[in-house]
């Protein structure tokens, strides 16, 4: 294994387990055992609620099971750039691409104290590969990327993971601009793996519930502002949609309201 985070064995966090928090929370939606009694109260209401917010959950997961999955095995990729990581559950990013290609470096990268507070059950790693975890802000991507080199060649092709995170910048001008920054820094050939909710009357009313448990808000995006993070990228078939149509393995099942795209730089 190799492990070039920072040693955090000793660091203190407050957990607050009596409040909802965004990655706990949806840990218990994919049932984890990383969250309190507060995230499984919010869950069982949202589910109750909304009952499409776990399809919302499982879809993220094999979307990036699939995505990462061919871009290893079928178009050679071997970097990754996860920003936005969240509680570790099954198929991790790292976990993905390294049963694919042993040789797979991947930098998780998370400001969370309690995300932070797991990043050691993240830091597992195949002999041949890398996993690193950064302790930076999303919204600052010139910190992010120089602490990415490190352990990624920026020099060379490197995929860029937004799963379900790009909500949490609630200016969607902003966050268009946040990824193409983000996306200029990497070499030619690089690929952005994205997805995040489609704004719709019925979604916009499940978000402002969300945000009003006391989490951090999650915004809703429309496909003008999700195709506006990838300018100046290509976005090849499929396209945009719901990301259970991106190359399904087997019955689709109904189309999910968590759209996104797998993009590439060309130069």
């Amino acid at each position: 294994m190799t492990d070039n985070a920072y040693d955090r064995s000793d660091l203190e966090v407050d957990l607050q387990p009596n409040k909802p928090h965004s990655a706990r929370f949806w840990n218990a939606l994919l049932g984890g055992k990383d969250n309190y009694p507060a995230d499984q109260e919010l869950a069982e209401q949202m589910s109750r609620d909304f009952p499409y917010v776990v399809d919302l959950a499982v879809s993220t997961r094999a979307f990036l099971k699939r995505s990462v999955t061919h871009l290893v095995a079928q178009e050679g990729y071997r970097q990754f750039l996860d920003i936005g990581t969240g509680l570790p559950t099954a198929d991790n990013t790292h976990e993905v691409a390294q049963r694919a290609a042993a040789d797979c470096k991947i930098v998780y990268v998370d400001q969370d104290p309690i995300v932070l507070a797991h990043a050691r059950a993240l830091l597992t790693s195949t002999p041949e590969g890398e996993t690193d975890y950064i302790d930076a802000d999303l919204n600052r991507p010139d910190n992010v990327i120089n602490q990415a080199r490190r352990t990624l060649d920026l020099d060379q092709p490197v995929v860029l993971m937004l799963m379900s995170v790009i909500g949490h910048v609630t200016d969607h001008a902003k966050a268009a601009a946040l990824v193409q920054t983000y996306m200029s820094h990497l070499a030619p050939g690089s690929a952005l793996v994205m997805c995040t909710t489609r704004s719709t009357p019925e979604i916009d009313a499940m978000t402002r519930s969300y945000a009003d448990s006391g989490t951090q808000p999650y915004v809703a995006s429309s496909e003008k502002a999700m195709l506006a993070m990838a300018a100046g990228l290509t976005i090849p078939d499929p396209g945009l949609g719901p990301i259970n149509r991106w190359y399904p393995e087997g019955d689709t099942g109904p189309d999910v309201s968590q759209w996104g795209y797998v993009a590439y730089k060309q130069h």
